[in-house]
């Protein structure tokens, strides 16, 4: 794969592969967040308010975008990535090569605050269309400090291959 932070172009596979990382990582916390909200709604039912019912209806998205944004966050920060980028073989981290700060990354997920997603549609098209020293990172990414790379091949094993065992001893010698 092309550095393309370094040829400015935009590498538009590394970018496939960040939306379909995000992707997955959207239908983790949606089945978290939508088991959370089945019990809200019902609550909200069994006490017969209405207010309360239409409410957890538009509670559900903002709901939904903080639990993106704290799964997210700490993911960057323990594991370098989230599911959805490990799957992918990308790795979240400074623009230094360091690891990310709990900080950082809280700053660079915020725009996954909303659950429709428009924020984070809005941070990807800013970074593809304005000018930045390395095409990887999303507007977040730039205000952060932080960049993705492409650390392994995607589907690879996390784990390196193992070690093909030594070869047999030779013969003793006749005797």
């Amino acid at each position: 794969m092309t550095n393309s932070s370094t040829s400015g172009q935009l590498d538009l596979t590394h970018w496939l592969y960040r939306l379909i990382a995000f992707i997955i990582d959207w239908i983790i916390v949606g089945i978290v967040a939508y088991i959370i909200y089945i019990f809200a709604f019902v609550a909200a039912v069994l006490s017969g308010s209405a207010i309360l019912i239409v409410g957890t209806y538009f509670f559900l998205p903002l709901f939904w975008g903080i639990l993106i944004v704290i799964y997210s966050a700490i993911l960057d920060v323990y594991w370098g990535a989230t599911i959805g980028k490990r799957i992918f073989g990308l790795q979240v981290q400074m623009v230094n090569g360091g690891k990310v700060t709990i900080e950082k990354a809280f700053i660079r997920n915020i725009s996954k605050i909303y659950g429709y997603e428009f924020l984070l549609f809005l941070d990807w098209l800013i970074a593809v269309v304005t000018t930045g020293t390395d095409k990887r990172q999303k507007f977040t990414d730039r205000i952060a400090g932080t960049t993705v790379v492409q650390v392994r091949q995607a589907f690879q094993s996390a784990s390196p291959p193992p070690s093909p065992s030594p070869p047999p001893p030779p013969p003793p010698p006749p005797s």
